[in-house]
């Protein structure tokens, strides 16, 4: 701290005096230790029951695969031309517009033929695309 005596004649102080500066802070750290518990509390509450639901299976998404030897099929069914599987998948989305995909790949299969194949469902207009995959 800096403090200025009667000896001293006319010099500035150039000294920061940061005792409000820690005092605002330490004000700052207890506000945060008293309110951080607070807000992880749940709240308490009692849900209503409701009847089962059972899932739209009408609605399936449509499996586009690709194996390892590079073969495309959607939902089963080969496909060796690329534009041919584009135009279906613009028909398909026609007549269902939550058209979603879902894309399994094999592993040994190249990035770039993966990214070829995404950018074809995107292209037909489909926005939902999922890429499935098995868990470790």
């Amino acid at each position: 701290m800096a403090f200025k005596t009667q000896s001293e004649d006319g010099d500035t102080m150039s000294e920061i005096n940061v005792t409000p500066l820690v005092d605002v802070m330490l004000v700052l750290v207890i506000i945060l230790l008293v309110t951080a518990p607070l807000l992880t509390q749940s709240v308490h509450v009692t849900l209503p029951k409701t009847v089962e639901t059972v899932a739209d299976t009408k609605k399936q998404p449509y499996q586009l695969g690709i194996d390892a030897q590079g073969a495309i099929t959607l939902n089963k069914l080969p496909y060796t031309d690329l534009a041919v599987l584009e135009k279906t998948l613009r028909d398909e989305l026609q007549k269902d517009p939550e058209l979603a995909i879902h894309f399994y790949a094999d592993k040994k299969v190249e990035y770039g033929r993966i990214a070829e194949i995404m950018a074809i469902v995107q292209h037909a207009g489909i926005a939902k695309l999922a890429f499935v995959t098995l868990e470790q």
